[in-house]
């Protein structure tokens, strides 16, 4: 709470110093209890704003009554932007520069309230050069502009030659002028200073786009997320005017990296005690960034540690401090040596003054008051020249320590140069680490296929050799077949063509036979007729087969039925033995 107390008092300051009290005390007090949501106390208010010798603009003053009925009561549930503004609208009008500026009257009551963080813990305020170049450094890197460091040291040195510092309004003159945002354009000034003042005064340590995974229908819905030392909140869109919820961070959380899944990329958990959420990025750099971003933060609260800027101004504050009681001890020697030189210049004069005495008192012991006293010189001019050598030696010294104190100074700077590269070095580290272990894992994942793939070949291979000795095998056994199937055919040939000549053989012996058939035939009719003539009756039995004729394509034929079905088996049964 005290350092709760001391951020209000630095804007309160200047809204107290703007009005006249006797006239806009209670207008103010009235204010801060509205905005600091303190509840009021009519009573005590007109009781310390009576027209007495107890009023605000005596002995008494505002500020006991302020610390005692205000600030005291202020429980922290209260809107910090509404309060500055308010602030800023009692003491802006009088104060703000009537020239024209580069920059909005709402990039000046940003900027207003940047002073508030980075001034100095005394009144009246003032913000020293250091913070003068921290802020200013931070603008122009959110600018996307390069630091002229040796325009700033020239600037530096004409401020430090009359003053420790400027007040708010001398700041906001100073960035409205554009001395250190030449060649850029308004719009790029006033998103630069509302970057600064979400990081350094709303503690907006990363906002941006992205998809979240709903709890209740699965849905994918883009969101603006902006995530804070102890919380994640998430709106519809970047104008922050309509919340959808928050994450509530604490040491127990924690953030891990998914696989791609249901069609979206770039995947992380936000685990809480109570809820997970599933959150998709746009690409991988930032998946990382919130991952880090969020892991840092949870790392912060374990620790109890407060938000980076803030640890930063405390050490910056230190740092000043422990320079500033480092010169003074110097000052406070150098005061010392001439104190010192001092007193042995008035011993001198004391001296001189005796020396003088004793040669009016002693002018008959001249010749060894001469003597004493050009030895009294040497002496004394040994310890002058001793003392200048000393004064001279101090000098040196304190030459030396300023020298040392320039080159600590220039060191701190290159320190936070380096702790800056340092942490970039170490995030590409990490990605180039994520990388190679993704890279690794795909090639274990190449060398398991290739090896699944190549005794699959192998196994192919093998196969296939077998299916070669087998096809061999079956092609001589093939090659056997046909070799004895041509014989068998060979053999049906031959029978065959005996089975022709047998046949024309037969045909020639059925034409001999048919001939003599006709032949017998005919005497046979003959017979028939002489017998019919003379007997009538009588009728002769013609000779015939007993066995039925079978009857051919080219007439009778030579074999009987029975002869042929004799000659059918024997042809199957060479048939079947050439097989």
């Amino acid at each position: 709470m005290v350092g709760l107390k001391e951020e209000l008092l630095k804007s309160i300051w200047h809204a107290f110093t703007a009005l006249d009290l006797d006239r806009s005390g209670k207008v103010l007090s009235h204010n801060l209890c509205t905005v600091l949501n303190v509840p009021h106390d009519p009573v005590a208010l007109e009781e310390h704003f009576r027209d007495d010798d107890e009023g605000p603009v005596s002995n008494q003053g505002y500020m006991p009554y302020l610390n005692k009925f205000i600030l005291e009561r202020v429980q922290g549930n209260f809107d910090k932007v509404e309060f500055n503004r308010m602030c800023w609208t009692l003491c802006a009008k009088k104060n703000l520069s009537k020239s024209p500026l580069l920059i909005s009257d709402e990039d000046a009551f940003k900027v207003w309230v940047i002073f508030n963080f980075l001034s100095e813990d005394k009144y009246p305020l003032i913000i020293v050069p250091e913070e003068i170049e921290y802020l200013l450094k931070k603008l122009t890197e959110a600018m996307g502009a390069g630091w002229q460091q040796e325009q700033f040291d020239h600037y530096k040195i004409a401020l430090n030659t009359s003053r420790e510092g400027l007040s708010a309004w001398e700041l906001i003159d100073l960035i409205g002028s554009g001395q250190f945002s030449k060649g850029m354009d308004r719009q790029t000034v006033s998103m630069a200073i509302n970057e600064v003042f979400n990081e350094l005064i709303l503690d907006v340590l990363k906002q941006g786009y992205m998809l979240k995974k709903g709890h209740k229908r699965k849905n994918w819905t883009e969101r603006w997320f902006v995530l804070k030392p102890n919380i994640i909140s998430y709106y519809v869109s970047e104008d922050l005017k309509d919340k959808k919820g928050d994450i509530i961070l604490d040491g127990n959380c924690c953030v891990e990296a998914l696989p791609d899944k249901d069609g979206k990329k770039c995947l992380f958990l936000i685990k809480c005690l109570d809820k997970s959420f599933e959150i998709s990025a746009s690409d991988k750099k930032k998946k990382q960034e919130w991952i880090q971003a969020i892991q840092t933060t949870v790392n912060l609260l374990r620790a109890g540690s407060p938000p980076p800027h803030k640890e930063a101004r405390q050490k910056r504050k230190e740092l000043r401090q422990k320079l500033l009681a480092e010169q003074e001890e110097l000052e406070r020697q150098m005061k010392e040596l001439q104190t010192a030189n001092e007193n042995k210049q008035k011993e001198l004069e004391t001296v001189r003054k005796q020396l003088e005495a004793a040669a009016a008192r002693a002018a008959e012991e001249e010749k060894k008051r001469l003597q004493t006293q050009v030895e009294l010189q040497d002496r004394f001019s040994l310890e002058l020249e001793r003392e200048k050598m000393v004064r001279q030696k101090m000098e040196e010294q304190v030459a030396q320590k300023s020298s040392e104190l320039e080159q600590y100074l220039q060191r701190v700077r290159e320190l936070e140069e380096m702790y800056k590269q340092l942490q970039e070095a170490l995030e590409d580290e990490k990605q180039a680490r994520q990388d190679e272990e993704t890279v690794r894992k795909l090639q274990a994942r190449l060398l398991e296929e290739e090896s699944a793939k190549r005794a699959e070949l192998e196994k192919w291979h093998l196969q296939q050799q077998q299916t070669i000795q087998m096809t061999e095998a079956e092609k001589q056994e093939l090659e056997n077949q046909r070799m004895i199937k041509e014989q068998a055919l060979q053999v049906a040939m031959q029978q065959l063509e005996q089975l022709e000549l047998e046949r024309k053989e037969a045909l020639e012996q059925y034409e001999e036979v048919k001939k003599k058939l006709e032949m017998a035939a005919n005497n046979t009719k003959s017979w028939k007729d002489k017998v019919a003539h003379h007997e009538g009756l009588i009728r002769l039995i013609e000779p015939g087969s007993k066995n039925p004729h079978l009857i051919t394509n080219w007439g009778p034929a030579a074999f009987t039925e029975a002869e042929l079905e004799q000659r059918q088996k024997s042809w199957k049964g060479k048939k079947a033995t050439s097989e």
